[in-house]
């Protein structure tokens, strides 16, 4: 049975999950585990949610808690082996692994330090928050998509699912979890990427012209990947994603672009160069992700200039 909750990365994610449960748990019960400078900053200049100041519980990395019955990992890919690190004293042999990290190789890096049967695949998806300095704001809280890759797994999931049932947590559970990881994969690609390097905002991509074109061009190139990879990813996922994207608050934007006007490096290695590296092995032509992986990585390098 699932009654605590540990949480590392008080990013969009973050924050919504945190913000959701403390609404249905007791405030002892949720842990944002945090290293020191972190917890006196968030503790002196509290976080805001649609213009509300949080109080959330924030615990120490170095872990004089036991460990949690459930922790989720919402941070950024290039944090995420810091953060493995980070919530070693809150994992135990009871402990329910989930990421929501974008991409399709978070749970594999996670395996290679804590064991792969206490880790449920999952997928974040639907939400429209935006995180701008210590304030969220958003208006769809979306869900998770969560799924098990090996029948071992089911009681876990079953534990998982009747807490997510208990604290009125929005998810659904999917029979073919890795299909839904790179349907997720696919949508990223597009929207995150193109919204980014145009600077603009979901509206852009919701309307017709050449930014979708764009984010349709790069998501058809992962279709071609999945297929080569033995994922039946076709058509109508693309068009499926399509319809998400239009219900997304058109004035909102991705994380990619929210990294853009924060001058914080993006996901676009978990992005274009995945797309980039595993093309190559099947020596698929994936000219839009290269323009894409090229344009972005060069606006990021000015970052520091």
């Amino acid at each position: 049975m699932i009654r605590t909750v540990g949480i590392v990365g008080l990013g969009a994610l973050g924050m919504l999950y945190a913000d959701h449960f403390s609404k249905h748990m007791a405030e002892k019960d949720i842990k944002i585990i945090v290293n020191k400078e972190r917890k006196e900053r968030y503790e002196s200049r509290p976080l805001t949610i649609n213009g509300k100041e949080t109080n959330f519980n924030y615990v120490l990395e170095d872990g004089a808690d036991a460990a949690v019955d459930l922790i989720l990992f919402c941070v950024k890919g290039n944090q995420l082996a810091d953060s493995l690190e980070t919530a070693k004293h809150y994992i135990g042999p009871q402990t329910t692994i989930l990421s929501v990290l974008n991409g399709i190789s978070s749970e594999e890096e996670i395996a290679k330090r804590y064991p792969a049967s206490q880790i449920i695949h999952c997928v974040a998806q639907g939400m429209d928050a935006v995180r701008e300095e210590q304030n969220l704001f958003y208006e769809r809280k979306g869900e998770l998509r969560i799924g098990i890759d090996d029948p071992a797994k089911q009681s876990r999931l079953a534990d998982l699912e009747a807490f997510f049932q208990k604290t009125a947590f929005p998810y659904t559970i999917e029979t073919d979890i890795v299909h839904r990881i790179w349907k997720k994969f696919m949508l990223n690609v597009g929207v995150n990427q193109v919204v980014m390097l145009t600077e603009g905002v979901y509206a852009d991509a919701q309307e017709d012209g050449e930014t979708r074109d764009l984010m349709i061009a790069a998501m058809k190139e992962v279709i071609q990947l999945a297929q080569a990879e033995g994922i039946h990813l076709n058509d109508t996922d693309l068009e499926d994603n399509l319809k998400l994207l239009a219900t997304l608050s058109p004035k909102n934007m991705p994380s990619m672009r929210q990294d853009g006007l924060a001058k914080r490096p993006s996901e676009v290695e978990l992005f274009a160069g995945t797309v980039i590296e595993k093309a190559k092995k099947h020596q698929l032509a994936v000219p839009t992700n290269m323009y894409l992986y090229g344009k972005i990585k060069e606006i990021e390098s000015h970052y520091s200039l």
